[in-house]
Protein backbone atom coordinates (compact mmCIF):
# COMPACT_ATOMS: atom_id res chain seq x y z
CA UNK A 1 0.00 0.00 0.00
CA UNK A 2 1.54 3.43 -1.21
CA UNK A 3 2.02 5.98 1.83
CA UNK A 4 0.03 9.32 1.83
CA UNK A 5 2.26 12.07 0.24
CA UNK A 6 3.05 15.46 2.38
CA UNK A 7 3.66 19.17 0.88
CA UNK A 8 5.64 21.21 3.53
CA UNK A 9 5.78 24.78 2.88
CA UNK A 10 6.81 27.79 4.75
CA UNK A 11 5.12 30.77 4.38
CA UNK A 12 6.91 33.79 5.15
CA UNK A 13 4.86 36.24 3.57
CA UNK A 14 1.68 37.19 4.06
CA UNK A 15 1.13 39.33 0.66
CA UNK A 16 -1.92 38.69 -1.10
CA UNK A 17 -0.26 36.83 -3.99
CA UNK A 18 1.69 34.48 -1.92
CA UNK A 19 -1.20 33.96 0.47
CA UNK A 20 -2.97 32.45 -2.65
CA UNK A 21 -0.01 31.11 -3.69
CA UNK A 22 0.13 28.86 -0.85
CA UNK A 23 -3.35 27.85 -0.60
CA UNK A 24 -3.65 26.89 -4.18
CA UNK A 25 -0.62 24.42 -3.40
CA UNK A 26 -2.17 23.67 -0.32
CA UNK A 27 -5.72 23.46 -2.30
CA UNK A 28 -4.38 21.43 -4.96
CA UNK A 29 -2.60 19.32 -2.59
CA UNK A 30 -5.00 18.11 -0.53
CA UNK A 31 -7.40 17.20 -3.75
CA UNK A 32 -4.71 15.04 -5.13
CA UNK A 33 -5.03 12.89 -0.87
CA UNK A 34 -1.65 14.43 0.16
CA UNK A 35 -1.41 16.20 3.25
CA UNK A 36 -0.88 19.69 3.55
CA UNK A 37 1.73 21.51 6.07
CA UNK A 38 1.88 24.45 6.49
CA UNK A 39 4.20 26.38 8.59
CA UNK A 40 3.72 30.67 9.03
CA UNK A 41 6.52 32.79 10.33
CA UNK A 42 7.13 36.33 10.34
CA UNK A 43 5.03 38.35 8.23
CA UNK A 44 3.52 35.44 7.28
CA UNK A 45 2.23 34.81 10.40
CA UNK A 46 0.55 37.98 10.88
CA UNK A 47 -1.73 37.05 8.42
CA UNK A 48 -2.76 34.63 10.92
CA UNK A 49 -4.23 36.92 13.37
CA UNK A 50 -7.80 37.35 13.27
CA UNK A 51 -9.11 39.67 10.32
CA UNK A 52 -5.46 40.40 9.05
CA UNK A 53 -6.54 37.78 5.88
CA UNK A 54 -9.07 40.26 4.65
CA UNK A 55 -6.86 43.16 5.01
CA UNK A 56 -3.77 41.76 2.61
CA UNK A 57 -2.71 43.58 -0.11
CA UNK A 58 -0.03 43.04 -3.14
CA UNK A 59 3.27 44.20 -2.11
CA UNK A 60 4.36 47.96 -3.46
CA UNK A 61 5.97 46.87 -7.10
CA UNK A 62 2.59 45.09 -7.87
CA UNK A 63 0.24 47.56 -6.12
CA UNK A 64 -1.01 48.60 -9.02
CA UNK A 65 -2.38 45.42 -10.27
CA UNK A 66 -3.71 45.09 -7.12
CA UNK A 67 -7.75 46.45 -8.43
CA UNK A 68 -7.32 44.03 -11.81
CA UNK A 69 -6.47 40.75 -9.98
CA UNK A 70 -9.34 41.10 -7.38
CA UNK A 71 -11.90 41.65 -10.11
CA UNK A 72 -10.15 38.84 -12.37
CA UNK A 73 -10.53 36.89 -8.98
CA UNK A 74 -13.92 37.90 -8.64
CA UNK A 75 -14.72 36.98 -12.28
CA UNK A 76 -13.48 33.55 -11.87
CA UNK A 77 -15.00 33.09 -8.36
CA UNK A 78 -12.09 32.39 -6.34
CA UNK A 79 -12.42 32.51 -2.58
CA UNK A 80 -10.85 35.01 -0.80
CA UNK A 81 -7.39 33.82 1.15
CA UNK A 82 -9.69 33.17 4.62
CA UNK A 83 -12.40 31.34 2.80
CA UNK A 84 -9.48 28.83 0.95
CA UNK A 85 -7.83 28.38 3.88
CA UNK A 86 -11.66 27.21 5.83
CA UNK A 87 -12.37 25.30 2.61
CA UNK A 88 -8.60 23.68 2.72
CA UNK A 89 -9.18 22.61 7.08
CA UNK A 90 -12.19 21.20 6.13
CA UNK A 91 -10.45 18.68 3.75
CA UNK A 92 -9.12 17.10 7.15
CA UNK A 93 -5.33 16.90 5.05
CA UNK A 94 -4.13 20.49 5.79
CA UNK A 95 -2.22 21.43 9.32
CA UNK A 96 -1.38 24.86 9.82
CA UNK A 97 1.08 25.87 12.23
CA UNK A 98 2.52 29.00 13.97
CA UNK A 99 6.06 30.13 14.30
CA UNK A 100 6.54 30.20 18.16
CA UNK A 101 9.32 32.68 18.22
CA UNK A 102 7.98 34.86 15.39
CA UNK A 103 4.83 34.93 17.62
CA UNK A 104 7.47 36.06 20.92
CA UNK A 105 9.06 38.77 18.19
CA UNK A 106 5.52 40.25 17.31
CA UNK A 107 3.61 39.68 20.58
CA UNK A 108 1.13 37.56 19.44
CA UNK A 109 -0.80 35.36 21.14
CA UNK A 110 -2.69 32.24 21.01
CA UNK A 111 -6.28 34.11 20.68
CA UNK A 112 -4.84 36.75 18.65
CA UNK A 113 -5.07 33.76 15.59
CA UNK A 114 -7.93 32.50 13.80
CA UNK A 115 -9.30 29.31 14.88
CA UNK A 116 -7.45 27.23 12.06
CA UNK A 117 -4.30 27.58 13.43
CA UNK A 118 -3.37 23.72 14.77
CA UNK A 119 -0.69 24.25 16.35
CA UNK A 120 2.46 26.31 17.21
CA UNK A 121 5.94 25.15 17.16
CA UNK A 122 9.32 26.05 16.67
CA UNK A 123 11.39 25.85 13.40
CA UNK A 124 13.05 22.70 14.69
CA UNK A 125 9.87 21.17 15.30
CA UNK A 126 8.46 21.86 11.75
CA UNK A 127 11.99 21.08 9.86
CA UNK A 128 11.25 17.20 11.43
CA UNK A 129 7.76 17.19 9.36
CA UNK A 130 9.28 18.52 6.66
CA UNK A 131 12.10 16.09 6.65
CA UNK A 132 9.58 13.84 6.01
CA UNK A 133 7.38 15.60 2.88
CA UNK A 134 7.65 14.74 -0.82
CA UNK A 135 7.66 18.37 -1.36
CA UNK A 136 8.72 21.16 0.71
CA UNK A 137 8.54 24.93 -0.79
CA UNK A 138 9.16 28.46 0.23
CA UNK A 139 6.77 31.06 -0.06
Amino acid sequence: MSQTKKLALVVQSGTLDKLYCAFILASTSVAMGWEAHLYFTFWGLQSLAKGAMEKAVLPGDYKHLEETMRKNLERMKYPSPYEMLKRIKKSGLCTIYACTPTMEMFGIKREDLVPEVDSMVGAATFLDIAAGADVSMFI
